[in-house]
């Protein structure tokens, strides 16, 4: 009796495994790449994006940008490298609930104050190093005004950067890196800040200043009076003022349709070689001769 209990369990288990699905033995789709489905194939992809790519490119060109270079300095250099880029406190800039989190900020984590260290909000030397360079632009006598909101992610002013959280003790030390902060505003309006913390990949980069709402006209002249506070001459660096019109894709970049037109030319090339082959070379389609078995039989 027992026997024949442990038999119906066993054979319900193995039922249970051998279902289809472990067998995949389920309705599926298998495409036959023919000839024809894969040459068709390259031609929509090249034909889809070769026009985009020109379009994309056309738009960067109609993009007029004028950069001007003047020399500056920033980061001592005993501050570069891995250390400046994870200097800095995610938790502490999101809520004031970590506002002595500072663990990662240093050399920039606290500041003494009568002998007793207080946290510094923002703490660490990406904070510490704040672009400080200001720019006022004139256009017949006229001062154009620079708006600085809705230059930052709305991710980074919304999640990243607490409406709770205000500067303290920010630029205390002795040793002054860059801009200030006022006191008064949380940092998630404060949209310098939240540009400046997002840091760059590659050492060559751009940072959205602010921009300028007011129409601008061809052969316009406009007057740039700048005050150069940001440091760049120990480590050899360079600034530079861009100025920039938009277009649906943003600003000027070359890469997106250059990238498009390289992956269309490349689906083209590759569809006249199948076409090529398929003309002047064909074969049945599923013929056994062509088999590895059936060639070493043949031989």
């Amino acid at each position: 009796m027992t026997f024949f209990s442990s038999y119906r369990f066993l054979n319900c288990i193995i039922y249970r495994i051998h279902s289809r699905f472990t067998q995949q033995e389920l309705p599926a789709w298998k495409p036959i790449l023919t000839p024809g489905w894969v040459i068709t194939s390259f031609l929509a992809i090249a034909f889809l994006f070769i026009p985009i790519g020109l379009v994309s490119l056309f738009a960067s060109e109609r993009v007029v940008e004028i950069v001007y270079r003047y020399d500056q300095d920033c980061v001592p250099e005993m501050y570069r490298g891995n250390v400046y880029v994870k200097s800095r406190s995610d938790k502490q800039l999101r809520s004031a609930a970590y506002e002595s989190s500072t663990k990662e900020c240093e050399p920039e984590a606290r500041f003494n104050k009568s002998g007793d260290p207080v946290p510094i909000v923002p703490c660490g030397l990406i904070a510490w190093s704040l672009f400080n360079d200001t720019y006022n632009l004139i256009k017949k006598d006229k001062v154009l005004n620079i708006n600085k909101k809705g230059i930052a992610w709305k991710s980074d002013t919304k999640v990243k950067f607490g409406s709770n959280v205000y500067p303290k003790n920010f630029q205390s030390n002795d040793l002054i890196g860059g801009g200030k902060l006022n006191e008064s505003i949380p940092l998630s309006k404060q949209e310098d800040l939240i540009v400046w913390m997002r840091t760059a990949a590659l050492p060559t980069f751009r940072k959205l200043y602010g921009k300028i709402n007011t129409s601008l006209e061809a052969h316009d002249t406009i007057t740039v009076v700048l005050e150069n506070n940001y440091n760049t001459y120990s480590f050899g660096g360079q600034k530079k003022l861009v100025l920039s019109t938009t277009s649906w894709i943003g600003g000027k970049n070359d890469f997106l349709g250059i990238a498009y037109l390289t992956i269309g030319g490349i689906c083209l090339f590759m569809a006249l070689n199948f076409i090529l082959l398929y003309v002047f070379k064909p074969r049945p389609l599923g013929d056994p001769s062509y088999l590895s078995w059936n060639r070493k039989a043949a031989n």
